[in-house]
Parts: structure tokens; C-alpha cells; sequence
């Protein structure tokens, strides 16, 4: 597909100084060790694709702060800081993010602040146009691009959730998301959006999601991302949180079927051996070789490099018993 990511390089983001990776393909399983940049890999990716335009790019900055920092802004809303502002994590992301440069296939993406004279400016670059804003003119505005989303290991809140739900009745596709919860927990029957809450049935009582286990929360959000994505990327942080190693077949039959249908180029995280080896079985079973594993590692210098394997050199890997963390 035209539109996917298959290489990119940071600088200045995070952990990452000087950053190449390339060799991407449309499923993308990114390992190694702990601490080692798998997350923060993810999100400049989730950067560079968003950056389509200013605001796009300030929602993709200020996202990745506030999905980082969901418990300390809760505690802020509901302790001490009665003044919380969401503009205060706005401002926040961008000053963090000062001489940050990604470039892609798909986008060029900078931005820098220059402070002279009294005079305090932001200068992006998003691929051929250079914006200089004053900050006393900066409005703040922020704007998300429909085909791309970020799950982070908390999982969608239920208001995303009922919005991306919309996609897969767009396609009439509930009975589809129904028969995945009942093979993930015998008891669910169906999945509706009651009261504007999503809500699982059992027996003859609906209850909310958030009244089963992290799992079930986590697969909703995957499907239910996975079709609100159609044609654009969908990133999964830690793809495997709260999903028994005897579910990851089921759940990567799922990511790599319907990313396949719908055209989504998917990037998620893993620690975990047994989320490899799933990986690479099931895209074995079906016979699908447009998948990729990212291994990062740090040199003897403590710098960040990477290592792309494709679909054959993950399964020779496997065989070998060696292992792709």
C-alpha cells in the first residue's frame, strides 16, 4: 500500500537521538528489551503519520503526553490543582518537544522553538511548508485524523470506544464482534452501546465493560479501533495486556484479517515471548507474509538500534529457539 509507513528516522524524541528503521510492513510487532524505547518507537511513528497539517501534528504531540500522563491528570482533576487546564498539557507537549525531527516515506516532520530578542516563536516543517507562529498567536487548536489511533495500555475509554463503534455498524459488522466475545468468554452473548456506554450481555442482565476484566476492555478496543481505522494505522501499546497466552491465536487471527480487509497498517508492542510466537504462527496458518518484527537494542554506546525481521526470518528464528525479545 502506498500510503504505509516503511521507514522512518527520529532525532531529538525522547530516548531516540539519532534513529533509523525501515522495512516495515502492513502488521509490525516491535520487541525487546524493557526500557528500551518500544513505547516511545511507537509514538514518534504515531507522530510522523499524523503530521498532515499543524493541528493534526499538535494533537498527535499532546495525545502521546496525556495517554503518558492519565494518572496524574486524574489525580489533578480530582486532588489539589483546582486550575487544571488541558491547554497546561498542550503547551506542555509542545515545549518538551523542542528540535524534534522525524522523516518518513510518508512525511517530513520538525519542529523547533526560537527565542530571540524577547521574541518567542515555533517553527515546524511538515514536508514542504514552513510555518513560523509568534506564541503569543499560537491558538492551541488541535484536530485528530479520523484513520489514525493510539491504544495505549489503559485501553480506550468508553467514549472512544462508542465512537469507533460506529464504524463496525457502518459495516454491519456487530455479529462479527459478538462472536469474538463469546470464543474470549463463553458468558458474553452480544456487545450494544446502552445509555451511551458500552455494555456486554449475560444472561438477561447487560453490564458494563468496565464490569469484566482488563482483557475483554482490551479486545473491544482492538476491533473496535481496528475498524475505525480503515485505510490509516493503528498503534497498540503492550498488544497482549490482560489476554491469557491461550487467546493470542484468536486475537492475532483478528489484527491480521481484518487489517488485511480494511487496508490498516498496524504497529504494537509485546515483551512477551509467547505473543511472538503466536505472531508468527498464525500468520504461518494463514498464510500471510506482509508482517514485520522490529527488535530494538541498545549498542555498547547505549545508543538505540533496531533490527526488522520479515515473516521467514521470524519463523527461522522460532525453529531455531531462539529468542526474538
Amino acid at each position: 500500500m502506498d500510503n504505509h509507513l516503511t521507514n522512518i528516522e527520529i532525532k531529538n524524541f525522547k530516548c531516540f537521538k539519532d534513529f533509523k528503521a525501515d522495512g516495515f510492513k502492513r502488521v509490525n510487532l516491535i520487541g525487546g528489551k524493557n526500557n528500551v524505547g518500544k513505547t516511545a518507537f511507537m509514538e514518534a511513528c504515531y507522530i510522523n503519520v499524523s503530521a498532515q497539517n499543524i493541528k493534526a501534528f499538535i494533537h498527535g504531540l499532546s495525545n502521546i503526553k496525556l495517554m503518558r500522563e492519565t494518572l496524574n491528570i486524574l489525580d489533578d482533576l480530582f486532588g489539589t490543582k483546582k486550575d487544571f487546564k488541558v491547554n497546561d498539557i498542550i503547551n506542555n507537549s509542545i515545549e518538551s518537544s523542542d528540535k524534534i525531527y522525524t522523516k518518513s516515506n510518508i512525511n517530513l516532520a520538525t519542529f523547533k522553538i526560537k527565542d530571540e530578542k524577547g521574541v518567542k516563536q515555533y517553527i515546524f516543517k511538515l514536508n514542504k511548508e514552513d510555518i513560523e507562529v509568534n506564541i503569543n498567536d499560537f491558538s492551541y487548536e488541535m484536530k485528530s485524523i479520523d484513520s489514525i489511533k493510539f491504544i495505549d495500555n489503559f485501553g480506550l475509554s468508553n467514549n472512544d470506544i462508542v465512537s469507533y463503534y460506529s464504524s463496525i455498524q457502518k459495516k454491519d459488522e456487530e455479529a462479527f464482534l459478538n462472536n469474538i466475545l463469546n470464543k474470549f468468554d463463553t458468558r458474553i452473548e452480544s456487545f450494544k452501546v446502552i445509555d451511551e456506554k458500552p455494555q456486554c450481555k449475560i444472561g438477561d442482565e447487560y453490564l458494563e465493560v468496565t464490569e469484566f476484566g482488563d482483557g475483554v476492555r482490551h479486545l473491544i478496543s482492538i476491533v473496535t479501533a481496528l475498524y475505525s481505522c480503515e485505510y490509516g494505522y493503528l498503534f497498540i501499546d503492550e498488544i497482549d495486556n490482560g489476554i491469557h497466552y491461550t487467546q493470542l491465536d484468536e486475537i492475532w487471527t483478528i489484527v491480521l484479517e481484518v487489517s488485511d480487509k480494511l487496508k490498516v497498517q498496524v504497529f504494537a508492542t509485546t515483551h512477551s515471548k509467547e505473543c511472538i510466537e503466536s505472531y508468527a504462527r498464525i500468520s504461518k496458518e494463514l498464510k500471510d507474509d506482509d508482517i514485520g518484527f522490529i527488535s530494538l537494542y541498545k549498542d555498547k554506546e547505549s545508543n538505540i538500534k533496531s533490527v526488522t525481521l520479515n515473516s521467514q526470518e521470524i519463523q527461522d528464528r522460532i525453529e531455531l529457539g531462539l529468542d526474538n525479545r
